[in-house]
This record gives structure tokens, C-alpha cells and sequence, in this order.
């Protein structure tokens, strides 16, 4: 099969297309013949350095967290799938390939009315949100919620999904043009943060739980506009992951600051968010309350030129790698 290999650390360029052998799935295994890869932040950080990131790894190493695709084989303990389902599944790693292999728990039917395609738009998102910002963050319907970055594709999901249970969304991000895509999605405050300072236009709203990727000095911000018991949440530190903050502040608001990375979660831990995912936001799928915003899709040869969209934060919404 073909698939994209981070040669070594480094640039877009590292990612090579090349011949390698077709993965056999295990007893609880599913084998996915890939229609579509989600192109994440955390496969250019992995890219940049394949050293850290590729330990374990012989050879080379193939990125990609979520897939959708047809199954075409399954391991002989594997009851709850068949060949032919069609499924988007969370990965460790191996999205950007013509074929991957998954612990079966990891996969879910694709919903009604998303095409095979915008399906691979869903796992690392969806999984990413439910688990820090429903599980970790407690977010209640009613309550309030800012999300940095709304135009990213864990953004443009999470403030669906949140909006979709009842709660009232905030959101930061870059230019007009990013701002006029949200308010024409009709999610909540829009702010732009190159021109009004965040803090101050929240300072009054008592914000009860921030999904937060920017880190650096957003972070005291953020526990500022923070309503007493607010939760703070990270996924990333974009900014930077080094930060000064007043203890005092979280002590007398009874605050909590917390975080996770989806990637190096057990097997066990996938399992149960994927169990809570299909109870309580795949219906939001069929309702169509909630759907995934794809910006562009790109043949898998041309990862590089995806990785490039990724670095330039141009893009709303989720990028996409197609294998036909």
C-alpha cells in the first residue's frame, strides 16, 4: 500500500510518499480501507520532531490520527463490526495510508448525513471536546463557554456541540474573516482578538468553563474572566507552554486549571469516550445540530501542501487528505 512517511524531522518536505506493507489487524482489531485523513496540529508537531515522537517506531514513521473508510477485514474476536461498515476511527498514529488498522472500540458508524469523506473530519475532534470539555470541564447545559481558536476544527466543532447542549459559546479568533464565518454559523460571541483585547470584552460575562491552545500570557486572562469554580481547561500551547500566573487568583475564585493530550490516552480511556460520544453526540449528527466544517482536501501525495495550509492557520475548519 501507499502512505506518507516522516522521513526524518523536519519541514513539509520529510513527508515522502512510499511503498509499505498492508497492516494485518489483531484478534480486536479492525482493518480500514481509508477513504479520508484529518490533517491535525499534532502530526506537524510530531513531523517536526520525528526523533521524540518516533520512539518505538523502526524505520519510518506514519502520521495521521483519525480516519473514516470501509472495513475489509476484522480479528477473530471482533463482534460488533463487519466487513463492509463504513467507520471513522481514532488512531495513535498511521491515518496517512490506504489502509490502517484499530482497536474496534476506537471505531464508529459513520453518522446519518455525513458523507464517507467529512466523516474523518470527526474522531480527533469530537473525542477531543467530549473529553475535556464535557469530561474534564464538567460543562453543564446553561453555562458559559469560550473557546479560543473558534475558526480551528476542534473550534468549529466544539462550539457546535457545546451550543447544541444549551450553553452559551464565546470565541476568539484572528481576522474579519474568520469572525464573519462564525457569526454567519450563528456561534455566539465572536471576538477578534488582533483588534479588541478579549479580557476586557469578557471582563463582565463570568465565562464558567475556556478550552484553551494558545497558552503564554492568555493564561492568567483566561482565570481572570473565569466565573467562580470555572474551569480552565488546555489542549496545546501554541503560544508557549511556560506561563506566570497569580495563585491567588485561582484560590479565591475556587477555580480549577486543568488539561490533556487525546494521543498518549490507554486504550481503555478511548474506549470509554468513544462509548460516550456515540450516546450523546452522535444523535446531535443525525439532528443535524452539529456537522464538521471542512476547509479543502488534498490527494495523500500532497501532504506536504497540507501540512504548509496547517502551519499558515489560514484555513476554517478541518483539512483533509482523500486516497482516491
Amino acid at each position: 500500500m501507499k502512505a506518507i512517511h516522516i522521513t526524518k524531522s523536519g519541514g513539509p518536505e520529510v513527508l515522502q510518499l512510499q511503498e509499505t506493507p498492508k497492516p494485518k489487524p489483531d484478534k480486536n482489531q479492525v482493518l480500514i480501507k481509508v477513504k479520508a485523513a484529518g490533517v491535525n496540529r499534532s502530526d506537524v508537531i510530531t513531523r517536526q520532531n520525528r526523533d521524540a515522537y518516533g520512539k518505538g517506531f523502526t524505520g519510518t514513521l506514519i502520521p495521521g490520527l483519525e480516519v473514516s473508510g470501509e472495513i475489509t477485514a476484522i480479528g477473530e474476536n471482533v463482534t460488533d463490526k463487519k466487513i463492509g461498515d463504513k467507520v471513522c476511527a481514532l488512531i495513535a498514529s498511521g491515518g496517512y495510508a490506504e489502509y490502517v488498522v484499530v482497536n474496534t472500540s476506537h471505531c464508529l458508524f459513520i453518522p446519518n448525513g455525513i458523507s464517507l469523506i467529512d466523516a474523518a473530519a470527526i474522531p480527533e475532534t469530537v473525542f477531543t471536546v467530549w473529553f475535556n470539555v464535557f469530561h474534564l470541564g464538567k460543562l453543564q447545559p446553561n453555562e458559559k463557554l469560550l473557546i479560543h481558536g473558534g475558526t480551528s476544527g476542534i473550534g468549529t466543532m466544539g462550539l457546535q456541540m457545546a451550543k447544541a447542549y444549551g450553553c452559551k459559546v464565546y470565541t476568539t479568533a484572528g481576522s474579519d474573516k474568520k469572525i464573519d464565518f462564525l457569526n454567519k454559523m450563528n456561534l455566539g460571541m465572536a471576538i477578534n482578538y488582533k483588534k479588541n483585547a478579549f479580557e476586557e470584552v469578557l471582563k463582565e460575562e463570568k465565562i464558567d468553563v475556556i478550552l484553551d491552545m494558545v497558552g503564554g500570557d492568555y493564561t492568567q486572562k483566561n482565570l481572570e474572566i473565569l466565573n467562580e469554580k470555572g474551569r480552565l481547561i488546555y489542549i496545546n500551547g501554541m503560544k508557549s507552554s511556560e506561563v506566570n500566573i497569580n495563585l491567588r487568583t485561582i484560590m479565591s475564585k475556587n477555580l480549577t486549571l486543568t488539561g490533556s493530550f487525546l494521543k498518549p490516552q490507554s486504550d481503555e480511556v478511548k474506549t470509554q469516550i468513544a462509548k460516550e460520544v456515540e450516546t450523546n453526540i452522535w444523535p446531535l449528527f443525525h439532528s443535524k445540530q452539529i456537522h464538521p466544517i471542512i476547509y479543502k482536501t488534498f490527494p495523500l501525495e500532497q501532504a506536504a501542501e497540507a501540512h504548509k495550509l496547517m502551519e499558515s492557520s489560514d484555513h476554517i475548519g478541518k483539512i483533509l487528505l482523500t486516497m482516491d
